[in-house]
């Protein structure tokens, strides 16, 4: 019963707070004798120009390496904690499988094939996978995180948003930075980057860091680490500057994660084993190997011309691939009972040719040509030890590629009607290809597909070569489609003064269409015709303004967002197995508001807060069920996944002069609302919870040694981010949870030479 005054009394005070900080600005202001600094000035790429925050009539956040910095941050998704409306949390079985979702649109599952509501970009390159996609913080300059529909500059799949990862510019300067950090459970975290100038106009760069952690539980059949980390990456650089207007771009990225693979958290008494569920959550049982491996890298070469002072050429050529090799074993007891080892591969080629033009006077434009080419390739097996076990057990294999190739030419231009208003016009015309092929095949007996079994596990031909003849052949088919789409933009935006803009805009964006890689034809005949893609239309209403002669920053948008088509993607364990099918599910709409503020209330105190409504609702579902084909009107019994209707986050930092250097002392609380993890309510849904932090950071006056400590979810709060609810499955309940992480204390020492 306290927990909903608790909530309550946080959103009041988080609301009064804002509400009241002009009221308490103008007290201080007036005892005040010197005139106090402003807030530093925020630039952002946010419409593919370098541009203050405050100008761009776009909803988006903006964290910079230093504000990272002083919080602690480890990698993208504790920007979750900061952004109204998103969700941004690592997926079930790995540490670095991405599950993103912005205003009520994102993916949860990662099965190759499957397209993201939620781009994802390193320097302006796409990253089309979510695996590997959990990006660590280092050597950064900046992230954005867009919200709302981006198609026009951005193209398909970033119909909820896009994020927006910008590693440090190499500049020729000589640098070197470590960092050490030491924690619970074990954390042993090392980061190192430098850069040097090898002549007057070519520049390189090098970034590493291997981040070491115990698991926060273990697998108590087995002794082996659960939730633990052991990940290493690094970026490799060089910057060539050809004369005064060009200059050329080299980056290399590698990332290998081979933490253990998760054990989810039993809900539910198991009815073969009487195992109840753990008093720890991080503690599970499994039947299957922990080795895991997520390997992840990407290399681009951008090209800037400055063809004179209104014309500029930028080429971005790209190729980024990855390779996943995982086991999940869906029961957690230590009883083989229904496990799944699994391959993920992909590769991608990628080259946008960029034209921008500037006018001094009053207008602006950038469009240009943009190329994918990519292939996600994918196997898994389905093992049932128990089942028919007058057999000695079942294996379902299921796998495939799909090519997807796309062309799209864009352009937006922004042009000041008048000393106050703006028009911004655009347009995205898309063409995708997509062409899949995919099996499922039933054998007899239990064997796992793996790496040193099979060259290219993902050929159907080399299956039958391994393993045989199979006794049931589910599915074998190939199909595709190939879809176009024109996503328009406009932008009308009033500068009322210097520090005050209003603006709205209509955004058009669409999720790319497909097929189910699951896909069983022995229950559902049709499953084989590729899904729609989804499309949605969103107008926004928002407002940019500066405050209290710059001490004050308060931005706050309104949106109202309808979709046609949209993606679901459904299981359900059904007699002969597990079936699959991807919806579109209707039409939905979502609304909502957003605000977000900071106040410089002294020299050395700032207050941010944040606040996040959304209403997301379907609005017309028809749900047919594959084992009989009756159909079922939905509307009314599904709801958004990963959508808590309230986010809000409200913090401080204050700052500290001390003799030998500033102390700065930050905290913040972040609260999010009750989450459902599927389409249809289930025992994994979670309940609204907030988390606790706070950081104290030294830096030396030199500016090379800085000093953190950090405390994270202090209140030890259990949170559930993901898990699989199968329910009564092959003669057991499969429901487990993966949670979010326990309170950890860290402390970290860098120096700069």
């Amino acid at each position: 019963m306290s927990q909903p005054k608790f909530r309550h009394s946080l959103l009041a005070l988080a609301i009064a707070s804002v509400v009241s900080l002009p009221a308490y600005a103008q007290d201080q202001q007036n005892n005040e004798e010197n005139e106090m600094e402003g807030l530093e000035r925020i630039e952002v790429t946010a419409r593919r120009k370098t541009e203050s925050l405050q100008e761009v009539p776009v909803s988006v956040s903006s964290f910079g390496a230093g504000d990272l910095d002083s919080i602690g941050a480890e990698d993208i998704t504790e920007l979750q904690q900061r952004i109204p409306n998103a969700t941004i949390q690592v997926s079930r079985g790995t540490n670095s499988t991405l599950t993103a979702y912005i205003r009520g649109v994102g993916q949860q599952d990662p099965l190759w094939g499957f397209e993201p509501g939620v781009g994802v970009y390193i320097d302006d390159v796409y990253v089309a996978r979510p695996q590997g996609a959990v990006l660590e913080v280092f050597d950064i300059e900046r992230i954005e995180v867009l919200r709302g529909p981006q198609g026009t500059l951005y193209g398909k799949n970033t119909i909820g948003g896009a994020l927006k990862y910008v590693t440090k510019e190499l500049t020729g300067y000589d640098e070197l930075a470590i960092q050490g950090t030491v924690g619970s459970f074990n954390q042993r975290d090392l980061k190192i980057s430098g850069q040097t100038a090898l002549s007057d106009n070519f520049f390189v760069g090098a970034a590493v860091a291997t981040l070491q952690r115990d698991g926060f539980g273990e697998y108590r059949n087995t002794g082996e680490e659960n939730y633990n980390k052991d990940l290493m990456t690094y970026r490799l650089s060089a910057k060539w500057l050809i004369n005064d207007d060009m200059d050329l771009k080299f980056s290399y990225d590698n990332t290998e994660d081979e933490s253990n693979s998760k054990g989810g958290h039993r809900l539910l008494a198991s009815a073969v084993t009487g195992q109840e569920p753990y008093d720890n959550v991080y503690d599970s049982n499994t039947a299957m190997p922990v080795a895991n491996i997520v390997e992840t890298e990407g290399m681009s070469l951008t090209f800037n011309w400055d063809i004179d002072a209104n014309w500029g050429f930028k080429s971005i050529t790209a190729q980024r691939e990855g390779y996943t090799d995982t086991n999940i074993d869906f029961n957690s007891t230590g009883e083989p009972i229904f496990m799944v080892p699994a391959i993920y591969e992909d590769e991608q080629f990628t080259q946008e040719f960029q034209l921008s033009y500037t006018n001094n006077d009053n207008f602006d434009f950038v469009g240009g040509v943009y190329y994918y080419d990519g292939e996600a390739c994918g196997v898994f097996g389905t093992v049932l030890p128990l089942y028919l076990a007058a057999f000695g057990g079942v294996t379902v294999d299921n796998g495939g590629c799909v090519q997807t190739d796309s062309l799209a030419v864009y352009g937006q231009g922004n042009y000041e009607l008048n000393d106050d208003w703006t028009l911004t016009l655009g347009g995205r015309y898309t063409k995708d290809e997509k062409e899949a092929d995919v099996f499922r095949y039933t054998y007899l007996g239990v064997h796992y597909i793996n790496r040193a079994g099979l060259a290219t596990p993902y050929d159907p031909a080399q299956v039958r070569a391994e393993f045989g003849t199979p006794f049931a052949v589910n599915s074998e088919f190939t199909s595709g489609g190939d879809w176009s789409r024109f996503s328009p933009h406009v932008a009308l935006n009033y500068q009322v003064n210097d520090d005050l803009m209003f603006y709205g805009s209509y955004s058009n964006g669409f999720k790319s269409g497909g097929v189910d890689m699951r896909a069983d034809k022995s229950l559902n005949p049709t499953i084989d015709e590729p899904y729609d893609p989804e499309v949605v239309d969103t107008f926004e209403f928002g407002m940019k303004s500066e405050l209290l002669d710059g001490r004050m920053r308060l931005n706050s948008a309104v949106f109202f967002s309808d979709y046609t088509d949209m993606q679901v993607t459904v299981q359900r364990v059904v007699e002969a197995g597990i079936s699959s099918q991807v919806l579109n599910a209707g039409e939905s709409t979502v609304k909502g508001f957003e605000v977000e503020t900071v106040f410089a209330a002294t020299d050395s105190l700032n207050f941010t807060a944040m606040l996040g409504y959304i209403d997301a609702e379907f609005d017309a579902v028809v749900y047919t069920e594959p084992a009989t084909g009756e159909t079922t009107d939905v509307t009314d019994a599904w709801s958004f996944q990963n959508t808590p209707e309230l986010t809000y986050n409200i913090g401080f930092n204050q700052t500290f002069d001390l003799a030998n250097g500033q102390l700065v002392w930050s905290g913040n609380y972040a609260f999010r609302d009750d989450t459902q993890m599927f389409e249809a309510p289930s025992p994994l849904d979670q309940d609204s919870y907030g988390l606790l932090n706070t950081s104290l950071m030294w830096y030396s006056n030199s500016g090379q040694w800085s000093v953190g400590l950090h405390g994270k979810n202090l209140t030890d709060e259990e949170y559930r981010v993901g898990g699989y609810n199968f329910g009564p499955t092959f003669g057991d309940d499969a429901v487990v949870a993966y949670y979010g992480d326990p309170r950890t204390v860290s402390l970290t020492v860098g120096y700069k030479f």
